[in-house]
């Protein structure tokens, strides 16, 4: 298949499912700007590839930072949005402050984004937002009520904002993963279990992105839900 090459910009692009999305996308002869808080995790140059440091838990700095960006990167015709974070607990276990700031990094600046950007976008003759979901999207789960509302308030956005492109030639998808093994599990209580069977590799996200990029463009995939073959949780000893 003839893959039209694409100036894609990806956020949280330094490590876990950002990581490998702009790996795919490199080794597929686009051109990626990958975006993360701290540009020095990029630590050599790669053809094709532009680090763009950029902080979106700094809401109050974001709307200049993001004019800044879009009339630097004029190319720009298709975002990957990955930036994110996980925190669970019931809700009585979380500061204001928390509740704050992870809708504000899981939510609000992915809407800041789409804002600073999609102007541009429907000129294009071509384009692309892709959300990477979760499958918290899709269900409240115990101690997961803040985490949970910051995926559903992004599937509420994909589907309206879907619906207000719907004249343009922007595609709007959202990929909503089950547990993926990455570095996310780090700092919580929990993990998918060992065997194969149990988790999500980054790559399949990758595999997931690429599918929407390539397809015909005139028609739209909505969303797509991504699950491990056995789910299993794993809880950490304390």
């Amino acid at each position: 298949m003839h893959t039209l090459k694409r100036t894609i910009l990806v956020t949280g692009a330094s490590s876990g499912i950002g990581r490998a999305i702009a790996r795919s996308l490199l080794q597929q002869g686009h051109q990626v700007l990958g975006v993360s808080r701290d540009s020095a995790k990029f630590s050599r140059p790669m053809a094709n590839f532009i680090p763009v440091q950029l902080d979106f838990s700094r809401l109050s700095e974001l709307p200049q930072k993001l004019r800044e960006l879009q009339q630097t990167f004029l190319g720009i015709d298709a975002v990957v949005f990955c930036a994110g974070m996980g925190q669970f607990g019931s809700v009585e276990e979380f500061s204001y402050t928390q509740i704050e700031e992870l809708i504000a990094l899981n939510f609000t600046s992915q809407a800041f984004l789409t804002r600073a950007l999609l102007p541009a976008l429907k000129r294009k003759a071509r384009s692309d937002l892709i959300f990477i979901g979760s499958e918290a999207a899709l269900k409240g789960s115990r101690k997961g009520a803040v985490y949970c509302a910051s995926k559903f308030a992004v599937r509420g956005f994909t589907q309206a904002l879907r619906e207000e492109c719907g004249k343009s030639n922007v595609r709007v998808c959202l990929i909503n993963p089950g547990m993926v093994k990455t570095a996310f599990f780090e700092a919580l209580a929990f993990e998918p279990g060992d065997d194969d069977s149990n988790f999500i590799e980054p790559e399949d996200v990758a595999e997931a992105v690429s599918y929407v990029l390539q397809s015909r463009a005139q028609i739209v995939v909505d969303e797509i839900n991504l699950s491990p073959l056995n789910k299993v949780v794993k809880f950490k000893k304390t």
